[in-house]
């Protein structure tokens, strides 16, 4: 079984959505579905219906936070450090081709977001970064075409 590394902060907002699956969604999902069976022909009954789909999307999202937080590998970044780029670092890069400077923190795939400047573990670019040092050059294939990418800055935190 593969661990899932995340961050702190990552491992308490699964936690926090699991348990607000387990102890709102679920109640008022059971709510919903008692309260559409009252309402008598459950073959033609629309509330039931969105109430029995609601209910398989929520048990579904609760076995994959349930899975994802047994294999979860707690990492915290600000007690790492080194000069290589690892999951929890902070990589600021230079388009070579254009100088234009980018920042990235590496994360679990889960904690990723792009606009907010995270990318996962498990992405192209982060793997293709894991194990670089300040100076590295790191080309990668985009949509657009190749890029290549020189490490700038390396920290941890």
């Amino acid at each position: 079984m593969d661990k899932v590394p995340m961050t702190p902060e990552g491992h308490l907002r699964m936690r926090e959505e699991l348990n607000q699956l387990r102890s709102v969604e679920r109640p008022a999902i059971i709510q919903a579905i008692a309260t559409a069976r009252e309402h008598g022909d459950l073959s033609e009954n629309a509330e039931y219906h969105a109430a029995r789909e609601r209910q398989s999307f929520v048990e579904g999202r609760v076995k994959e936070l349930e899975n994802k937080l047994a294999r979860a590998e707690v990492i915290d970044p600000s007690k790492l450090s080194g000069d290589r780029v690892a999951f929890g670092a902070t990589v600021k890069l230079s388009n070579v081709d254009t100088g234009e400077e980018v920042s990235y923190r590496i994360l679990g795939a889960d904690e990723s977001d792009l606009a907010k400047g995270s990318i996962g573990i498990t992405s192209p670019l982060a793997r293709s970064l894991i194990g670089k040092r300040v100076g590295d050059e790191v080309k990668m294939r985009m949509p657009g075409g190749e890029r290549t990418y020189e490490v700038l800055d390396i920290f941890f935190g």
